[in-house]
């Protein structure tokens, strides 16, 4: 009996071991399913509200917007003051977060949120100083533009204040302050800053000079000087690696196609235009969709977020797109510091006090830095963003957009223009950065201006250096009359074009860059244009995905000459494939994949043994440069670069043995299946999926292969990775025929929420080449009032 018992307590301890287990799984299990409905609850809580009726304090009027198919925000108001103050809430609605991030980081204030790791950008964006230049902006404005300003960030104040924010601000700690006027203004001028100026050649040409023989330096120079420039002998040298190597720079890359062609070259009968603007390709887009309409005000297009109006796009009557001229905007300056006063400055022999501007960084878990930005007449002394240094000679740099401009004037101005002579009048006030504007109107104008304030220089050559800070006869003449700046209307050719390409003819008077694009994505625009006399919508779509690569077609074969007979099977198998090739960068095809890793590696062989890591990243336009070279040893001139590389054919030999090597060792030893695809892909990765856990839901899926590359129409350029990071993150086709409709694709979609049907909905789109329609008028989806309260 006892052992009976025995046995039954046993069964009983296990019986009650297992309903504790049991239970305790249980317990487990619905905390764990309470919590993914809390935080599921939490984030969608902070969706946007896309229909029904939401109060907001200041409206006069109602407002209605409706979101289309693809998620596209139609603005209907009674006046322009509540249109104005809808789009910045409903703009809050779908990229608030990006607004955020944007303006901390023209500010020089991402390390309040961030940490440590952001510290050297927030100094340098400090001593830059972009949020300054709006400041000064502003006062610049009219009554008009300012109302337009104040009721933007009155939409996005009434957003913030009433509404759950997006789950990233409480992972990082974010509590905004409100909206002002001036970080839509400071955006701006980051974009100004993102279009670039040359500074950094102007650093890196200083450097050559310093470290290498005259001639050598000079033969990567964009240009070859007439006259070496004896700024270098008056001063004591600046160390550019040491002072400048952790800048911040733009991507070498920014630029963009744009195109118009007359009625005269189009199927309907009337012109047509086309804009893909190439900028760096992330999660959310740096644009953002909308279409505004109020009394006397109506225009669709894109924007960037936080910015009122539309900067790109169509109204009723004419439609416009931009491309980056890229001019000699920014000038380095090399000034004599005192001896004596470290605040001081030489300039026609008299110290001159330089401006002397506290800036303070909070850290997040970090200590309080305290640093001095010194300006001088030329502007903020930027060889010392890191620290002061003491240094006998220090760089500034004078740059047109951090002087006070208008470009939110010009863009308000150019929204309502309806011909050619009123949005001229506009451009004349879209002062910094200088664009490539192309244009088309209903009544039958094609026309193209470069706009923007372009310094005159006495020698187009002293654009190549820095200048000396201390003699006036250095300083910038004025700048290029607006009246004489390039510009074409009604061309006999029927079309005009742009692609960052050189906009001027030897008998231009003005010189605008040293600095140009590499021009095979123009000549293949005009090559395309040239072949079409009824060209539809349908043909410019197909021209902005076109991916022939001129670059390719120009060096491929004399790049196969240079290689030496003793090759592996793997060689030859790749060489015979490369002979195949239609100079098509198709993802599905191995050439590209062969002929741009060739490229990258044969750039390297040339440089990297002389130049560091930290100023190949100075080296604008290297790309450029080392076309030159290989022209110039193609037509049986010396090259001392190709020659210090052991020679044209040694070179070549090298880098294509390299490049096999490398693609056989991660791709596998047939080159029949090896693709570009494989390498070359993109995912428009969001800022914050470094975090580990949080990629899966911020960026979707895996990267999809995709063609084109930086050479191409189709722009696609990537990092080293191949991860494609840059290229046209709007797509634009309007034919003026119908101005109620037009063509667009915004990647990877309109909206920054995680959750929302539009944070990726045009991914695809924008991989496979389609676009979806948008309608001014006679358009339907999902509709929300905005009322008065």
């Amino acid at each position: 009996m006892e052992t009976a018992r025995k046995i039954d307590h046993e069964k009983q301890g296990k019986r009650r071991w297992k309903k504790v287990v049991w239970l305790t799984a249980g317990i487990i299990m619905i905390l764990v399913a309470a919590a993914f409905i809390f935080v599921n609850v939490y984030i969608n809580r902070s969706l946007p509200e896309t229909s029904g009726e939401v109060k907001l304090d200041g409206l006069s009027a109602p407002v209605q917007v409706t979101r289309d198919e693809a998620g596209v925000p139609h603005l209907e108001a009674a006046n322009e003051r509540d249109l104005f103050m809808a789009q910045g809430f409903v703009q809050a609605q779908d990229r608030i977060f990006q607004m955020e991030l944007a303006r901390r980081q023209a500010s020089g204030r991402l390390s309040e949120v961030v940490g440590e790791s952001t510290l050297e950008q927030d100094r340098y964006f400090r001593t830059l100083g972009l949020r300054r230049a709006a400041e000064k902006s502003l006062s610049l404005y009219s009554d008009e533009a300012l109302e337009s300003l104040e009721a933007f960030a009155d939409g996005v104040n009434a957003f913030i204040e009433e509404n759950p924010l997006p789950p990233e601000f409480a992972m990082m700690g974010i509590d905004p302050e409100p909206w002002e006027p001036i970080d839509s203004l400071t955006i701006g001028k980051y974009m100004a800053f993102d279009l670039g100026g040359h500074w950094e050649r102007q650093a890196f040409n200083y450097h050559l000079l310093q470290e290498f023989p005259e001639e050598e330096a000079y033969e990567l120079f964009p240009t070859y000087p007439e006259n070496a420039p004896s700024v270098l002998s008056d001063a004591a040298p600046v160390d550019i690696e040491k002072s400048l190597s952790n800048a911040v720079l733009p991507h070498e890359f920014n630029g963009s196609n744009n195109w118009v062609v007359s009625g005269d070259r189009t199927e309907s009968g009337a012109p047509m235009l086309a804009d893909d603007p190439h900028l760096g390709m992330a999660t959310p887009s740096i644009w953002y969709q909308m279409d505004l309409h109020a009394p006397g005000y109506q225009v669709s297009g894109v924007i960037f977020a936080g910015v009122p109006g539309i900067i790109l796009g169509h109204n009723d009557d004419i439609a416009w797109g931009v491309t980056n001229v890229g001019p000699d905007v920014q000038q380095l300056y090399m000034e004599k510091r005192n001896p004596d006063n470290p605040n001081e400055f030489l300039y026609e022999d008299e110290w001159e006090e330089a401006d002397v501007i506290n800036e303070t960084i909070h850290v997040k878990d970090g200590d309080t830095v305290e640093m001095e930005v010194l300006e001088t007449r030329h502007g903020p002394v930027i060889s010392e963003f890191a620290e002061k240094s003491g240094e006998e000679t220090v760089l500034s740099l004078r740059w047109t957009a951090l002087d006070p401009t208008t470009e939110l004037e010009a863009v308000l101005e150019m929204n309502r223009a309806s011909n050619w002579q009123e949005f001229e009048q506009g451009l004349e006030k879209f002062l910094a950065p200088a664009q490539n504007f192309v244009f088309a109107s209903k009544d039958g104008t094609i026309a193209y201006k470069a706009n923007g304030r372009i310094p005159l220089y006495d020698q187009p050559d002293d654009a190549l250096l820095p200048l000396r800070g201390w003699e006036a006869e250095d300083e910038w003449s004025g700048y290029i009359p607006f009246d004489e700046l390039p510009e074409v209307v009604n061309p006999e050719a029927g079309f005009v074009a742009t692609a960052n390409n050189k906009i001027t003819s030897e008998d231009y008077p003005y010189h605008i860059s040293h600095n140009w694009a590499q021009p095979y994505r123009y000549q293949r625009i005009e090559e395309m244009l040239g072949e079409n006399d009824s060209i539809t919508p349908e043909d410019f779509q197909a021209m902005q995905m076109d991916v022939k690569n001129l670059q390719a077609e120009e060096f491929l074969n004399f790049m196969i000459a240079q290689v030496n007979e003793d090759k592996t099977e793997l060689e030859k198998e790749s060489i015979a494939l490369m002979k195949e090739w239609n100079f098509e960068d198709d993802r599905d095809l191995a050439q590209p994949l062969i002929f741009h890793r060739w490229m990258g590696i044969l750039k390297d062989e040339l440089y990297n043994e002389e130049i560091s890591k930290e100023m190949r990243s100075f080296f604008e336009g290297s790309g450029q440069t080392t076309d030159e070279l290989l022209r110039k040893v193609r037509k049986g001139e010396e090259s001392l670069w190709v020659e210090k590389a052991g020679g044209i054919k040694a070179l070549m030999t090298r880098a294509f043995k390299s490049t096999i090597a490398e693609i056989s060792e991660e791709f596998g030893d047939d080159p029949a299946a090896w693709t570009w695809g494989d390498y070359h892909a993109v995912e428009f990765t969001h800022p914050l999926s470094s975090i580990g856990f949080l990629e899966r839901f911020l960026n979707v899926g895996e990267p999809s292969p995709v063609s084109g590359s930086r050479v191409t129409v189709r722009a696609a350029g990537f990092k080293s990775d191949g991860l494609v990071n840059h290229g046209a993150s709007w797509r634009f086709v309007i034919d003026m025929e119908n101005t109620e409709e037009a063509y667009h694709v915004v990647g990877p979609g309109q909206s920054g929420h995680f959750r929302s049907e539009w944070y990726h909905d045009q991914l695809d789109n924008w991989v496979e080449g389609s676009y979806h329609l948008t309608k001014t008028e006679g358009f339907d989806g999902e509709e929300l009032t905005l009322e008065p309260e």
